[in-house]
């Protein structure tokens, strides 16, 4: 049947976006949030009771806890639209204080780490134990696959080449190539779930044919690692001292006196 020929109701459904990328448009930009002025904000702390915002900043604090568990970063349009609602007016007030809790119950800080998204993640702000060994080898066999590739992107200048991170992981009985027991889809894992975490980028060179990637340091490894302690890690790898590396030290020494 020709568009002519169609009866005016179909024709205007065909106008109709579908609904599912009418969520997707909304889930994509941050319409859920606008600053509210100062009377709204007012009105806001008069109309709801201490105990209800409590309730609220709680329930903020148990979803970006299991958001964080899955290391995925929380935009504030998320925070507001599935947890916050009918209490936007009291969002900077709500996330300061869940903030607050993180701090001081569970050792965390909340960081904003896309001022433009609004976009924030959970860093462990609790100081290693004193006399505690550097050695940096995790319990969680992901955790060290991925600090290997965050020093070699540390030691080769800050961006390290794709190849020779496959090259390195599969000296190290890591074959890209090969469904790992541990990792499953090594590449995957890679280049999807620790860049999507945030602690890695994952940047194509440009102008190279074949083409060709490198791997970055993400802004949530920027916030969560001590470039000393990469140091440090190398340093009992190879019986050397930190300083051996002068450049990365004097990069890892400035970062830790000047934390982003």
């Amino acid at each position: 049947m020709s568009q002519r020929n169609k009866p005016a109701a179909a024709r205007a459904h065909d106008r109709v976006p579908r609904r599912s990328q009418v969520i997707l448009d909304e889930d994509d930009a941050d319409v859920t949030y606008t600053q509210p002025s100062t009377s709204q904000v007012q009105r806001a702390r008069e109309t709801f009771t201490p105990l209800q915002i409590d309730r609220k900043v709680a329930e903020v604090v148990q979803f970006i806890l299991i958001k964080d568990q899955k290391k995925v970063p929380i935009r504030r349009a998320d925070l507001v639209k599935h947890v916050i609602k009918e209490y936007k007016a009291l969002y900077q007030d709500i996330v300061k204080r869940a903030d607050h809790t993180f701090e001081q119950v569970f050792g965390l800080k909340l960081v904003e780490i896309d001022s433009k998204n609004h976009v924030y993640i959970l860093v462990n702000k609790l100081l290693p134990v004193p006399g505690e060994p550097i050695s940096m080898c995790p319990g969680n066999p992901k955790t060290g696959l991925l600090f290997v590739i965050l020093s070699l992107a540390f030691m080769k200048g800050g961006t390290v080449k794709e190849h020779l991170v496959w090259n390195t992981l599969k000296k190290l009985r890591v074959d890209v190539g090969v469904k790992h027991e541990e990792f499953g889809d090594v590449k995957k894992l890679v280049t999807d779930e620790f860049v999507r975490q945030k602690y890695l980028e994952y940047v194509r060179i440009p102008h190279t044919e074949p083409l060709e990637h490198e791997f970055r340091w993400g802004p949530r490894a920027e916030k969560e690692v001590s470039k000393m302690k990469v140091l440090q890690f190398l340093g009992e790898l190879h019986s050397e001292e930190p300083q051996t590396w002068t450049q990365q030290y004097r990069e890892a020494n400035s970062a830790e006196r000047n934390p982003r």
